[in-house]
């Protein structure tokens, strides 16, 4: 999921969206040009143990994470 392509307010819910569509023990990729830790903190408070959150690529121009439901 490319978040660049989504409107400011759209981000998130899309995001948890895809998230929530996701079986347990599936993998969405986001993509993101600045670090979304913003993004992990809401899901820290919205979804907690019900996800792992890696970082695949940090920046400086793209971050790439990926978030599996567990």
């Amino acid at each position: 999921m490319n978040v660049p392509d989504f409107p400011p307010r759209e981000k998130h819910p899309t995001i948890f969206n895809g998230f929530d569509e996701l079986a347990s023990g599936e993998t969405m990729m986001i993509v993101n040009d600045h670090d979304p830790r913003p993004l992990l903190y809401q899901f820290v408070m919205e979804r907690p143990e019900q996800f792992s959150w890696e970082y695949l690529e940090e920046g400086p121009e793209t971050w790439r994470v990926a978030i599996a439901k567990k």
